[in-house]
């Protein structure tokens, strides 16, 4: 479900044939995302190209995953939400608790400046 990639001592998480993070593929996601973070200082981008939509158990994950990376001294950003997505977060409060970037690359830099 979850495909992961190292750039730069990165981990770029990202869903293969999912356009749904929703009640059905939630609990599966967030333990696949949340054993990123098994070693202390992770770096974790999760990229959500491809996907369209995401409910509160989606959002939940989210959640979950950061209580998870702060535990372990861990941090990730999000990128390529799309745009009926992001209107979910910021309706959600979200976008000022995420570190969300339009790109991979934006994310990358920023860990670069961080």
């Amino acid at each position: 479900m979850v495909k992961t990639q190292k750039v730069n001592n990165i981990l770029v998480a990202s869903f293969e044939n999912m356009p749904r993070l929703n009640a059905l593929v939630a609990e599966q996601v967030k333990e696949e995302l949340k054993s990123l973070f098994n070693k202390p200082n992770a770096r974790v981008i999760i990229n959500l190209d491809g996907v369209q939509f995401i409910d509160s158990s989606g959002f939940g994950v989210f959640l979950s995953v950061m209580k998870v990376a702060a535990n372990n001294s861990g941090k990730f950003k999000i990128c390529n939400v799309v745009r009926e997505v992001m209107e979910l977060f910021k309706l959600l409060q979200l976008h000022n608790v995420f570190d969300i970037h339009p790109s991979v690359d934006d994310c990358l830099k920023s860990f670069e400046n961080s």
